[in-house]
Protein backbone atom coordinates (compact mmCIF):
# COMPACT_ATOMS: atom_id res chain seq x y z
CA UNK A 1 0.00 0.00 0.00
CA UNK A 2 2.66 2.17 1.01
CA UNK A 3 5.13 1.70 -2.44
CA UNK A 4 1.64 2.71 -4.39
CA UNK A 5 0.68 5.49 -2.54
CA UNK A 6 4.14 6.71 -3.14
CA UNK A 7 4.05 5.65 -6.72
CA UNK A 8 0.44 8.24 -6.92
CA UNK A 9 2.10 11.11 -5.44
CA UNK A 10 5.08 10.82 -8.08
CA UNK A 11 2.51 10.62 -11.15
CA UNK A 12 0.59 13.63 -9.62
CA UNK A 13 3.57 15.41 -9.47
CA UNK A 14 5.01 14.54 -12.82
CA UNK A 15 1.81 15.54 -14.26
CA UNK A 16 1.53 19.00 -13.00
CA UNK A 17 5.57 19.54 -13.76
CA UNK A 18 4.23 18.48 -17.08
CA UNK A 19 1.13 20.47 -17.77
CA UNK A 20 3.05 23.58 -15.61
CA UNK A 21 5.50 23.17 -18.72
CA UNK A 22 2.81 22.84 -21.33
CA UNK A 23 1.20 26.15 -20.77
CA UNK A 24 4.08 28.69 -20.64
CA UNK A 25 5.24 26.72 -24.29
CA UNK A 26 2.00 27.02 -25.72
CA UNK A 27 1.40 30.80 -24.14
CA UNK A 28 4.86 31.40 -26.09
CA UNK A 29 3.71 29.87 -29.54
CA UNK A 30 0.56 31.28 -29.57
CA UNK A 31 0.49 34.35 -32.27
CA UNK A 32 -0.65 37.80 -30.84
CA UNK A 33 -3.78 38.91 -32.81
CA UNK A 34 -2.22 42.40 -34.33
CA UNK A 35 -4.53 45.60 -34.43
CA UNK A 36 -5.15 47.71 -37.39
CA UNK A 37 -3.97 50.86 -37.90
CA UNK A 38 -6.25 54.24 -37.25
CA UNK A 39 -5.99 54.54 -41.30
CA UNK A 40 -6.98 51.24 -41.71
CA UNK A 41 -10.31 51.39 -39.05
CA UNK A 42 -11.14 54.75 -40.64
CA UNK A 43 -10.97 53.76 -44.02
CA UNK A 44 -13.14 50.74 -43.47
CA UNK A 45 -15.68 53.01 -41.79
CA UNK A 46 -15.78 55.61 -44.68
CA UNK A 47 -16.43 52.84 -46.89
CA UNK A 48 -18.91 50.67 -44.97
CA UNK A 49 -21.01 53.93 -44.30
CA UNK A 50 -21.08 54.19 -48.40
CA UNK A 51 -17.92 56.13 -49.42
CA UNK A 52 -16.59 59.93 -49.86
CA UNK A 53 -18.40 60.32 -52.88
CA UNK A 54 -21.67 59.03 -51.96
CA UNK A 55 -21.52 61.20 -48.93
CA UNK A 56 -20.59 64.23 -50.68
CA UNK A 57 -23.29 64.01 -53.20
CA UNK A 58 -25.54 64.66 -50.36
CA UNK A 59 -26.52 68.63 -49.19
CA UNK A 60 -28.85 68.06 -46.27
CA UNK A 61 -30.95 64.76 -44.47
CA UNK A 62 -34.15 65.32 -42.81
CA UNK A 63 -34.84 62.88 -40.48
CA UNK A 64 -38.39 61.36 -38.47
CA UNK A 65 -38.87 59.02 -35.68
CA UNK A 66 -40.24 58.67 -32.46
CA UNK A 67 -38.92 59.20 -28.94
CA UNK A 68 -38.52 56.85 -25.75
CA UNK A 69 -37.68 57.66 -22.41
CA UNK A 70 -36.01 54.75 -20.77
CA UNK A 71 -37.79 55.80 -17.24
CA UNK A 72 -41.16 57.10 -18.09
CA UNK A 73 -43.54 55.86 -19.82
CA UNK A 74 -45.01 57.08 -23.90
CA UNK A 75 -43.41 58.31 -26.85
CA UNK A 76 -42.83 61.51 -28.12
CA UNK A 77 -41.88 62.46 -31.87
CA UNK A 78 -38.75 63.20 -32.95
CA UNK A 79 -37.54 65.46 -36.35
CA UNK A 80 -33.91 65.85 -37.19
CA UNK A 81 -32.27 68.86 -39.43
CA UNK A 82 -29.15 68.41 -40.87
CA UNK A 83 -27.79 70.71 -43.51
CA UNK A 84 -23.67 71.27 -44.87
CA UNK A 85 -21.97 72.40 -44.12
CA UNK A 86 -22.62 72.56 -40.36
CA UNK A 87 -25.88 73.50 -39.34
CA UNK A 88 -28.40 70.94 -36.88
CA UNK A 89 -31.84 70.78 -35.55
CA UNK A 90 -33.69 68.70 -33.27
CA UNK A 91 -37.46 68.93 -32.31
CA UNK A 92 -38.61 66.28 -29.47
CA UNK A 93 -42.22 66.47 -28.85
CA UNK A 94 -43.48 64.81 -26.21
CA UNK A 95 -47.34 64.75 -25.02
CA UNK A 96 -47.86 66.14 -21.41
CA UNK A 97 -44.22 67.83 -21.18
CA UNK A 98 -43.86 70.28 -24.28
CA UNK A 99 -41.49 70.92 -27.39
CA UNK A 100 -37.66 70.74 -26.94
CA UNK A 101 -35.66 71.95 -29.07
CA UNK A 102 -31.82 72.05 -29.70
CA UNK A 103 -29.96 73.76 -32.64
CA UNK A 104 -26.49 75.22 -33.43
CA UNK A 105 -26.56 77.81 -37.44
CA UNK A 106 -23.20 77.39 -38.16
CA UNK A 107 -22.13 79.96 -35.37
CA UNK A 108 -24.99 80.22 -32.49
CA UNK A 109 -25.70 76.98 -30.67
CA UNK A 110 -29.33 77.44 -28.32
CA UNK A 111 -31.91 75.24 -26.68
CA UNK A 112 -35.33 75.55 -25.79
CA UNK A 113 -37.25 73.54 -23.11
CA UNK A 114 -40.34 73.71 -21.44
CA UNK A 115 -39.00 73.99 -18.08
CA UNK A 116 -35.67 76.58 -18.72
CA UNK A 117 -36.79 78.09 -21.36
CA UNK A 118 -34.72 79.66 -24.38
CA UNK A 119 -31.00 80.01 -23.62
CA UNK A 120 -27.40 79.72 -25.20
CA UNK A 121 -25.21 76.93 -25.36
CA UNK A 122 -21.49 78.41 -24.40
CA UNK A 123 -18.54 76.83 -23.91
CA UNK A 124 -17.56 73.14 -23.85
CA UNK A 125 -21.14 71.97 -24.86
CA UNK A 126 -21.17 74.89 -27.58
CA UNK A 127 -17.41 73.60 -28.87
CA UNK A 128 -19.16 69.63 -29.03
CA UNK A 129 -22.34 70.86 -30.90
CA UNK A 130 -20.05 72.29 -33.67
CA UNK A 131 -18.10 69.33 -33.78
CA UNK A 132 -21.39 67.23 -34.10
CA UNK A 133 -23.15 69.22 -36.33
CA UNK A 134 -20.37 68.61 -39.13
CA UNK A 135 -22.37 67.53 -42.34
CA UNK A 136 -19.31 65.73 -43.80
CA UNK A 137 -18.39 64.32 -39.99
CA UNK A 138 -18.17 60.58 -41.55
CA UNK A 139 -15.29 61.53 -44.10
CA UNK A 140 -13.37 64.14 -41.47
CA UNK A 141 -13.14 62.41 -38.40
CA UNK A 142 -9.23 62.42 -38.72
CA UNK A 143 -9.65 66.54 -38.59
CA UNK A 144 -12.39 66.76 -35.88
CA UNK A 145 -9.87 64.48 -33.84
CA UNK A 146 -6.13 65.13 -34.52
CA UNK A 147 -4.98 62.52 -32.00
CA UNK A 148 -6.61 59.36 -32.63
CA UNK A 149 -5.20 55.83 -30.96
CA UNK A 150 -6.18 52.28 -31.14
CA UNK A 151 -6.78 50.96 -27.86
CA UNK A 152 -8.14 47.36 -28.49
CA UNK A 153 -10.81 45.44 -28.72
CA UNK A 154 -13.84 45.26 -27.00
CA UNK A 155 -17.34 43.03 -27.37
CA UNK A 156 -20.49 45.42 -28.28
CA UNK A 157 -23.82 43.68 -28.78
CA UNK A 158 -22.06 40.08 -28.66
CA UNK A 159 -19.97 41.35 -31.74
CA UNK A 160 -15.99 42.34 -31.57
CA UNK A 161 -15.17 45.87 -32.36
CA UNK A 162 -11.94 47.97 -32.62
CA UNK A 163 -11.96 50.51 -29.50
CA UNK A 164 -10.60 54.21 -31.51
CA UNK A 165 -9.51 57.01 -28.54
CA UNK A 166 -10.20 59.97 -30.33
CA UNK A 167 -9.43 63.50 -29.33
CA UNK A 168 -9.93 66.53 -30.51
CA UNK A 169 -8.28 69.56 -31.14
CA UNK A 170 -10.75 71.22 -27.71
CA UNK A 171 -12.46 68.91 -24.93
CA UNK A 172 -11.55 65.93 -23.57
CA UNK A 173 -11.12 62.36 -25.26
CA UNK A 174 -14.05 59.91 -26.93
CA UNK A 175 -14.10 56.64 -27.07
CA UNK A 176 -15.12 55.37 -30.42
CA UNK A 177 -16.53 51.76 -31.27
CA UNK A 178 -16.10 50.07 -34.88
CA UNK A 179 -17.95 46.68 -35.86
CA UNK A 180 -14.46 44.49 -36.50
CA UNK A 181 -16.73 42.62 -39.37
CA UNK A 182 -19.25 45.29 -40.81
CA UNK A 183 -16.56 48.67 -40.29
CA UNK A 184 -19.16 50.51 -38.95
CA UNK A 185 -19.73 53.23 -35.27
CA UNK A 186 -21.55 50.56 -33.09
CA UNK A 187 -20.82 52.53 -30.09
CA UNK A 188 -19.22 55.90 -28.76
CA UNK A 189 -18.03 57.56 -25.04
CA UNK A 190 -18.05 60.85 -24.36
CA UNK A 191 -18.29 63.50 -21.81
CA UNK A 192 -20.40 66.19 -21.17
CA UNK A 193 -21.21 68.98 -18.38
CA UNK A 194 -24.45 68.58 -16.86
CA UNK A 195 -26.32 70.68 -14.04
CA UNK A 196 -24.37 68.28 -11.19
CA UNK A 197 -20.84 68.38 -13.19
CA UNK A 198 -19.17 65.87 -15.61
CA UNK A 199 -21.51 63.14 -16.91
CA UNK A 200 -20.08 59.86 -19.10
CA UNK A 201 -22.50 60.09 -22.02
CA UNK A 202 -22.90 56.28 -23.79
CA UNK A 203 -24.33 56.25 -27.42
CA UNK A 204 -24.95 52.87 -29.35
CA UNK A 205 -25.89 53.10 -32.95
CA UNK A 206 -27.41 49.99 -34.44
CA UNK A 207 -30.23 49.14 -36.96
CA UNK A 208 -28.00 50.76 -40.25
CA UNK A 209 -29.92 50.88 -43.21
CA UNK A 210 -29.31 51.84 -46.37
CA UNK A 211 -30.61 55.10 -47.18
CA UNK A 212 -29.76 57.13 -51.00
CA UNK A 213 -26.29 55.41 -50.89
CA UNK A 214 -24.93 55.88 -47.45
CA UNK A 215 -25.72 53.95 -44.17
CA UNK A 216 -27.43 55.69 -41.60
CA UNK A 217 -28.22 54.36 -38.04
CA UNK A 218 -31.82 53.76 -37.67
CA UNK A 219 -32.11 53.38 -33.50
CA UNK A 220 -29.80 55.08 -31.61
CA UNK A 221 -29.64 55.05 -27.56
CA UNK A 222 -28.41 57.16 -25.31
CA UNK A 223 -27.51 56.77 -21.38
CA UNK A 224 -26.44 59.73 -19.11
CA UNK A 225 -25.89 58.12 -15.48
CA UNK A 226 -29.20 57.23 -14.56
CA UNK A 227 -31.30 58.86 -17.53
CA UNK A 228 -31.41 57.14 -20.84
CA UNK A 229 -33.30 57.19 -24.21
CA UNK A 230 -33.77 55.76 -27.72
CA UNK A 231 -34.48 57.11 -31.01
CA UNK A 232 -36.08 55.11 -33.66
CA UNK A 233 -36.12 56.65 -36.82
CA UNK A 234 -39.11 56.34 -39.40
CA UNK A 235 -37.75 57.18 -42.37
CA UNK A 236 -34.87 59.66 -43.73
CA UNK A 237 -34.40 61.84 -46.72
CA UNK A 238 -31.96 63.53 -48.70
CA UNK A 239 -30.93 66.58 -50.10
CA UNK A 240 -34.40 68.23 -48.66
CA UNK A 241 -34.44 71.84 -49.27
CA UNK A 242 -34.11 73.63 -45.98
CA UNK A 243 -34.50 77.27 -45.07
CA UNK A 244 -31.01 78.58 -42.74
CA UNK A 245 -33.82 80.72 -40.91
CA UNK A 246 -34.59 77.24 -39.42
CA UNK A 247 -31.74 76.78 -37.39
CA UNK A 248 -31.68 80.37 -36.22
CA UNK A 249 -32.55 81.60 -32.62
CA UNK A 250 -35.96 82.50 -31.97
CA UNK A 251 -36.52 85.80 -31.17
CA UNK A 252 -37.64 86.11 -27.78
Amino acid sequence: MRSTFKVNILISVWLVVLVAGLIPAAAQTAPQESLPSVDKIVEKYVAAVGGKAAIEKLTSRVAKGTFEMDQMPGTATEEIYEKAPNKQLSITDAPNFGMVKRAFNGTVGWQDMPQTGLQDVTGAQLTAMKRYSDFYRDIKLQELYPKMTVKGKEAVNGHDAYVVEATPAEGAAELMYFDVGSGLLVRAQGQAEGPNGTVTIDSTFDDYREVDGIKVPFVIHQSMGDFGFTIRLTEVKHNMPIDDAKFDKPTQ
